[in-house]
């Protein structure tokens, strides 16, 4: 018995169209959504500023990948990270309480608002190193919680 091949029975266009949904399909089912929510925040009205790190050296320079700002109430907020590739991902977040955009410090550089990092890692005389902050983001969807201090 003899079975046609696959490209004489579509056109060219839809052949076309099969082979990118192929290439691309295996992408898009390797995406996940990291979920944050964030905890122990001011009792009073706050922004919350998160940054997301790929790597070590996007995150010992401060170059995030990806920030997201939102509305802290009653303490607590929620951000969503949508669509992360398989990898380990770190994260860096503070409440701006006085609305200047920036994690304000007193004069020997020790923060004045509350901050906190992914898997509640904590650095000795600053922040902690990527490996102890970052998390594992596989196939499926993650969700994470951040203690602020």
């Amino acid at each position: 018995m003899h079975l046609p091949l696959l490209s004489s029975l579509l056109s060219r266009p839809a052949m076309r169209a099969l082979c990118r949904i192929a290439i691309l399909a295996p992408a898009s089912t390797l995406a996940a959504d990291l979920s944050l929510d964030i905890a122990h925040g001011p009792a009073g009205e706050a922004t919350l500023y998160a940054s997301l790190h790929n790597n070590a050296a996007s995150y010992a320079d401060g170059k995030p990948m990806a920030v997201q700002t939102a509305p802290m109430r009653d303490g607590k907020a929620r951000l969503v990270f949508p669509g992360l590739a398989p990898g380990h991902y770190a994260l860096r977040v503070f409440a701006d309480e006085n609305g200047n955009g920036k994690l304000d410090t007193n004069l020997i550089g020790l923060p004045t608002e509350r901050y906190g990092f992914s898997n509640d890692a904590k650095g000795k005389f600053g922040a902690p190193d990527f490996d102890a902050a970052a998390i594992r983001v596989d196939a499926a969807d993650l969700q994470a919680v951040i203690h602020l201090h």
